[in-house]
């Protein structure tokens, strides 16, 4: 019985995004020039070798950056349940909080945090 609806909505979508398609090509603009054609770089032609290596410090800063992004999507919505769930998630909490913690001493040791 729900399955005619899912049916519906998928047959209505794919529809949509044809006919923007169509559309968009039907009334666009069209011209063609070499400008068109080249890769996009900012519209300023490169100076020496674009292919320069970056020091994996910057990696390692955005690895960890990500890291500690995440565990704050982790903790607003316990925080937001905590009355809720009790000490068996206040426990777990904890142990999350410490992986992490040990976690944030090794890049520590390693020097990962020092941006030189």
């Amino acid at each position: 019985m729900g399955y005619e609806a899912i049916l519906v909505f998928f047959i209505a979508g794919v529809f949509l995004v044809v006919l923007a398609n169509f559309l968009s090509n039907l009334i666009s603009h069209k011209s063609d020039n070499k400008s068109k054609r080249d890769p996009y770089e900012c519209g300023v032609e490169t100076i020496g070798p674009t292919w320069v290596q970056f020091k994996v410090g910057y990696y390692l800063f955005a690895i960890l950056f990500l890291l500690f992004d995440i565990e704050v999507a982790f903790l607003v919505p316990w925080a937001v349940v905590f009355n809720e769930i009790g000490t068996v998630a206040l426990i777990e909490i904890l142990v999350f909080l410490f992986i992490l913690g040990l976690g944030l001493v090794y890049a520590w040791k390693k020097r990962a945090l020092r941006w030189e």
